[in-house]
């Protein structure tokens, strides 16, 4: 089998079932550590006020980011909007999606995309779609994080953009299999790493200080085989000081695992050969 035993941290949390089934069916030793959970924000005055600005034709686009936030949105709106109201509105502006989820999230409402950024759906894609879009006042739905090079290249372009969030990150109600899985890469008992978002690697590094073995886990981090699901999750871990070693040719789970298993042995050589 192609993994043969690597012990492979998993850091999903929604689908951190179907992960560890995809790593065993490959012959590796899943370590399931869900790293985070979406949360709805305490108040959601920003939603609130993006939709009284929409129903004013304040926007002529919609940058939705997120298929959860999606329609996280939508259910939040309508504890205070009519549906029919809402609706038309979102009907008569432009509706831009960074990628599938988003737009499997609109076509529920039977309001589907107008355009959808190609792969790897990063900003950098979103921006050189918008490069040639005549849309200048745009609404932006974040996703847990704020979209400072987004934002800032579109408003470079002269547009308009009033970001809003809807959700944000937070750990896991149980965090005792992310801190179990801590103190095994402390321990150096961990020979892969997957991060399939970006927050994965705050939340890892975050808890791993309250452990105690932050410098241990980032010890060990370099010199085990660091997977990202794509150049957004890729980026988040150069900003922690990672160089991810391998990136599948799509970013999606089943590409990543079975990919990164006919690959594994040989990064894990090669890095620790160095």
């Amino acid at each position: 089998m192609p993994f043969d035993g690597l012990r492979i941290l998993s850091l999903e949390s929604r689908r951190s079932g179907e992960m560890a089934v995809l790593i065993r069916k490959q012959g590796g030793e899943p370590v399931s550590a869900p790293s985070m959970r979406e949360v709805p924000l305490e108040a959601n005055s920003e939603a609130f006020q993006f939709a009284e600005n929409l129903l004013a034709g304040n926007y002529d686009g919609i940058i939705l980011l997120t298929g959860v936030g999606t329609r996280m949105l939508w259910r939040t709106l309508l504890k205070q909007f009519a549906e029919a109201d809402l609706r038309a509105a979102l009907a008569g502006v432009t509706r831009i999606v960074r990628g599938p989820k988003p737009s499997a999230a609109l076509r529920e409402l039977e309001l589907p995309a107008h355009v959808q950024v190609p792969e790897p759906n990063t900003w950098r894609e979103l921006l050189t779609v918008m490069e040639a879009r005549p849309e200048s006042k745009l609404a932006l739905q974040e996703y847990g994080k704020p979209s400072t090079e987004l934002i800032q290249g579109l408003r470079a372009m002269g547009k308009t953009v009033s970001p809003f969030r809807i959700y944000g990150w937070d750990l896991p109600e149980d965090t005792g299999p992310l801190r179990a899985a801590i103190h095994r890469l402390a321990a150096g008992e961990i020979d892969a790493a997957m991060f399939t978002t970006s927050i994965q690697i705050a939340h890892l590094i975050r808890l791993a200080a309250e452990e105690g073995v932050e410098q241990q886990v980032v010890r060990n981090l370099r010199n085990i085989c660091l997977a990202s699901i794509g150049p957004t999750t890729s980026e988040a871990l150069r900003e922690f000081g990672f160089q991810p070693d391998f990136e599948p040719s799509h970013p999606k789970m089943g590409f990543l695992v079975n990919e990164l298993a006919a690959a594994a042995k040989g990064l894990i050589a090669a890095k620790r050969s160095k």
